[in-house]
C-alpha cells in the first residue's frame, strides 16, 4: 500500500512525439485528420449496415462490432495525443492514465478476438454453406460477440491493477505520447517480473489463440476455394475474405510485436528502438482503426452497392 500511495501522490508527464514546435503542429494536424477519418468512416459503415436489411447477416453484425470498437479505441487514445501534442501542460493524473490504459487495452484485446470470430464466420459461410444459418444463428452470434468484449475488459482490469501496484520512484516522465503499460513497466524501479509475465501470458492467450484460430479457419477456406471448379466462384469467395485478411495481417502483426517482446530490458536509449516502438504503436492504435472501414468498403461489393444506393436515394 505504501508503494501505491507513493505513486498516487504524483502526476505523470507525457513527453509526446517531439519537442519541436513545427513538428508538433504537423503531428497535431495529422492525428486530427486521422481521428476525423476514423470516426466518420466507422460511423458511416455502421449506418450503412443498419439501414440495409440485406446486410443484416452475421458477417456484418461482427463488422458493426468492429467499427464500434475502432471508434471507442481511437477515442480513448487520439484526444490524449492531440492534447499533449500542443498543450504546455503535458501532465496527466493517475486516474486519467489508468482509465485511458484500461479502455485502450480492453478494446484492443476485444478487436483481436473479434477478428478471429470474423474468420470463423467466413469459414462457416464458405466451408459449411448448407449449415451456415444453423451454425451462425442469432444466439451463437450474440455469445461470439459478448465473449470477446468480456474477455477484453477482464484482462484489462487485471493488467491495470498489477501495473499501478508498481513503484515509480525514479521518474514520472512517460517516454510516450499516451499512457501504455509497456512504458510504465520500463519506468518502474521495482520488480516487474510478474507484470511482464502476466502481459506475456495474456498476449499469448488472446493474441496467439486468435491468430491460430484465424490461421486454421483460412487454411480450411483456401482448401475449399481451390476445390471450386468455377473461376468466377473462386474469385467471389476470395474477394469476401481478402478485406478481412488485410485487416488481420496489419493488426495482429503490429500488436503481437508490441506485447510479446521483453519490455524492461529493451534499449530505449537507442533512437532506432524508440522510433520503431512508436511507429508500431501508432499503426495498431491509430492507423488500423482508420483503415478498417476503408478496407472493408473498397473490397466489399455489398457495402459499395449499399453506398451507391444511399447516394442515389439522396440525389
Amino acid at each position: 500500500m505504501g508503494q501505491l500511495n507513493q505513486t498516487t501522490s504524483h502526476r505523470f508527464i507525457l513527453l509526446g512525439l517531439s519537442s519541436s514546435p513545427h513538428l508538433q503542429v504537423m503531428f497535431f494536424l495529422l492525428f486530427l485528420i486521422i481521428y476525423f477519418m476514423t470516426i466518420s468512416g466507422n460511423f458511416l459503415l455502421i449506418v450503412i449496415v443498419r439501414m440495409n436489411p440485406t446486410l443484416h447477416s452475421p458477417m456484418y453484425f461482427f463488422l458493426t462490432n468492429l467499427s464500434i470498437i475502432d471508434i471507442c479505441l481511437s477515442s480513448s487514445i487520439a484526444p490524449v495525443i492531440l492534447r499533449t501534442t500542443l498543450a504546455k501542460d503535458k501532465s496527466i493524473s493517475l486516474l486519467g492514465c489508468a482509465s485511458q490504459i484500461f479502455f485502450s487495452l480492453s478494446l484492443g484485446a476485444t478487436e483481436c478476438l473479434i477478428l478471429a470470430v470474423m474468420a470463423y464466420d467466413r469459414f462457416a459461410a464458405i466451408c459449411r454453406p448448407l449449415h451456415y444459418n444453423t451454425i451462425m444463428n442469432k444466439t451463437v452470434c450474440f455469445y461470439m460477440a459478448a465473449v470477446p468484449w468480456s474477455a477484453g475488459f477482464i484482462n484489462s482490469l487485471v493488467q491495470v491493477t498489477l501495473t499501478f501496484q508498481l513503484p515509480f520512484c525514479k521518474c514520472h516522465s512517460i517516454n510516450h505520447y499516451f499512457c501504455e503499460i509497456p512504458a510504465f513497466i520500463r519506468m518502474s524501479c521495482g520488480d516487474t517480473f510478474l507484470n511482464e509475465l502476466s502481459l506475456f501470458i495474456a498476449a499469448g492467450i488472446i493474441g496467439m489463440c486468435s491468430f491460430l484460430l484465424t490461421l486454421t479457419s483460412y487454411l480450411h477456406i483456401i482448401s475449399t476455394i481451390l476445390k471450386i471448379t468455377s473461376s468466377q466462384g473462386r474469385q467471389k469467395s476470395f474477394s469476401t475474405c481478402a478485406s478481412h485478411l488485410t485487416a488481420v495481417t496489419l493488426y495482429y502483426g503490429t500488436s503481437l510485436f508490441m506485447y510479446l517482446h521483453p519490455q524492461k530490458h529493451t534499449n530505449f536509449s537507442n533512437t532506432t528502438d524508440k522510433v520503431l516502438d512508436r511507429v508500431v504503436t501508432i499503426l495498431y492504435t491509430v492507423v488500423t482503426p482508420m483503415l478498417n472501414p476503408i478496407i472493408y468498403s473498397v473490397r466489399n461489393k455489398d457495402i459499395k452497392e449499399a453506398i451507391r444506393k444511399a447516394i442515389g436515394n439522396e440525389a
